[in-house]
């Protein structure tokens, strides 16, 4: 599968109760089409995937493929430090009709990296869907190697990789290993650092699975759209005017900003859940003057 263009890392709106609210999560699939996003990720790390149980889990899976019904493409995040844990819930992704899956690199156990590819293959051969690898070692402890992620794209169906390690010289690395492989047409780089977005696609990324674009889809939409098309110029007035907007939702660990964020702008988000709290004060003030600077409230 190709991904290419601006796909958003979704909340998960709870109720005041913490439960699901099935139907902000609905009104916020049909915002972000509205928005021309080319495709929505259901519980993942920006989803609060690490407090929900697989009844929730599989739930909000359920809700997004149904909601979006083909119109945009439909990432599950499937990941687990368990790779049979990861496997079931690939499966399960499958069987309910998503277009590929997102799994994060195995947190804790710290993998090396020979046994991160073994983890990937095993799940990449007991499904059919399209994978892509996550690796974000601020978040798992665990960054994977150029030569790690050229081995991945050498299996069946995984078929990009979302980088987050926040070093464009990596992306840069990765791209000329792949040429070098022959791969740089079958694997994509989607930029998993907003901020990093034009700088990644400018160095062969194809696009971004974005936090930020919960708040400002429309800008991120035109700003991947405009690098794909060559206009670099637009591309960095784009940038520039998101940038600060970006910075202050990662403030804080996200998606704490995030889900204030959509708060404030009267979206669908609610609380979030133990051990993540709301914002200290001085923070959610660089956030609410990043929210009125863009406009946004």
């Amino acid at each position: 599968m190709n991904f290419e263009g601006t796909y958003v890392a979704m909340v998960t709106p709870f109720d005041k109760d913490e439960q699901i609210d099935e139907e902000g999560f609905r009104s916020n699939i049909n915002y972000l089409i509205d928005q021309g996003v080319n495709g929505l990720v259901g519980v993942g790390t920006t989803g609060e995937s690490a407090t929900l149980d697989h009844d929730e889990h599989q739930k909000i899976i359920d809700i997004l493929v149904d909601e979006v019904d083909g119109r945009v493409a439909t990432i599950a995040g499937t990941g687990s430090n368990s790779t049979y844990e990861a496997t079931d819930l690939t499966k399960y992704a499958e069987d309910a009709g998503a277009d590929a899956a997102l799994l994060i690199t195995p947190y804790y156990n710290k993998p090396q990296q020979h046994s991160l590819v073994e983890h990937y293959r095993y799940v990449a051969e007991n499904t059919d869907i399209p994978i892509i690898a996550y690796n974000v070692p601020s978040r798992t402890g665990i960054n994977m190697d150029v030569s790690t992620i050229v081995e991945l794209a050498k299996i069946d169906n995984l078929d990009a990789v979302k980088e987050a390690s926040g070093s464009v010289d990596k992306v840069s690395d990765i791209y000329r290993a792949l040429q070098h492989e022959g791969l740089e047409d079958d694997f994509n780089i989607l930029s998993g650092e907003d901020s990093l977005t034009l700088p990644i696609m400018a160095v062969g990324g194809t696009g971004v699975i974005s936090a930020s674009a919960n708040i400002d889809a429309r800008r991120m939409v035109l700003m991947v759209d405009s690098v794909l098309n060559d206009d670099y110029g637009r591309a960095l007035e784009l940038h520039y005017e998101m940038v600060e907007l970006i910075r202050a939702l990662f403030v804080e660990s996200n998606p704490v900003p995030v889900k204030t964020a959509m708060n404030l702008m009267g979206l669908p988000s609610g609380p979030l859940r133990l051990p993540l709290t709301g914002m200290k004060d001085e923070n959610l003030e660089i956030l609410k003057k990043a929210l009125k600077d863009s406009n946004l409230i």
